[in-house]
């Protein structure tokens, strides 16, 4: 999937006149495409992450905190850090690329999946890990993310019945020493994906965001 992740949207002296949070919600409404979050169940914090967009400037997909947000700066507490971060993916078909020298590949299940993994992985590593072997290991531990939401059938994964807007829906479902992810397809022409670490994956519920400047800090 051709995109690039991106937390806020122009640069420069105009931009920075705009607080970030705006810069953020803005970006989110420029999808075509409802975001997703924890339902109206989970009371804690919510807070915006980064939207990811096509060479064209087309909003691909984004993210949406809830609890503590996950910060690799915690390295002295990371077990004390206790979030769920719920990914929107628009389904797309197989189309020619922006500038028409290539072909994207059709957005699925499996896109969530990789979303979701990579994600936690930005957000920790091992204590005892030197920030020089950090790298490395981010790039092994992506390659293993890669090939396991390519295969979601596979014996790394187990399946988990959730809720997405009140409706039990089945979701793929792996957990590590760094936390869980799960992926799944939701009815509103999105496929969801999901990575946390201190709050159980078990009593999560999903649902359409109905405002999402209410995110925004």
């Amino acid at each position: 999937m051709e995109t690039t992740s991106r937390a806020s949207g122009e640069s420069g002296p105009a931009a920075q006149s705009v607080p970030d949070e705006r810069r953020a919600v803005d970006g989110y409404l420029l999808a075509a495409f409802p975001w997703y979050g924890l339902d109206e169940a989970y009371t804690g914090p919510r807070w915006l992450m980064q939207v990811g967009t096509a060479a064209d400037g087309t909003v691909e997909h984004g993210s949406t905190g809830h609890g503590d947000e996950p910060s690799i700066k915690n390295e002295s507490l990371p077990d004390s850090q206790r979030f769920a971060v719920v990914v929107t993916v628009a389904s797309r078909p197989v189309r020619s690329s922006a500038d028409g020298t290539g072909v994207l590949e059709a957005t699925s299940v499996s896109t969530a999946a990789w979303l979701a993994g990579s994600g936690l992985l930005s957000c920790t590593w091992p204590q005892e890990m030197e920030r020089a072997l950090r790298q490395d290991w981010l790039d092994q531990q992506t390659g293993v993310a890669w090939e396991l939401a390519d295969d979601l059938d596979g014996p790394g994964w187990s399946g988990l019945t959730l809720p997405v807007d009140g409706v039990p829906t089945e979701f793929h479902y792996r957990e590590s020493e760094y936390g869980w992810v799960l992926a799944g397809s939701a009815q509103e022409g999105v496929h969801i994906g999901a990575y946390g670490r201190g709050l159980s994956a078990y009593g999560l519920g999903f649902s359409v965001v109905k405002d999402i400047a209410g995110y925004a800090h």
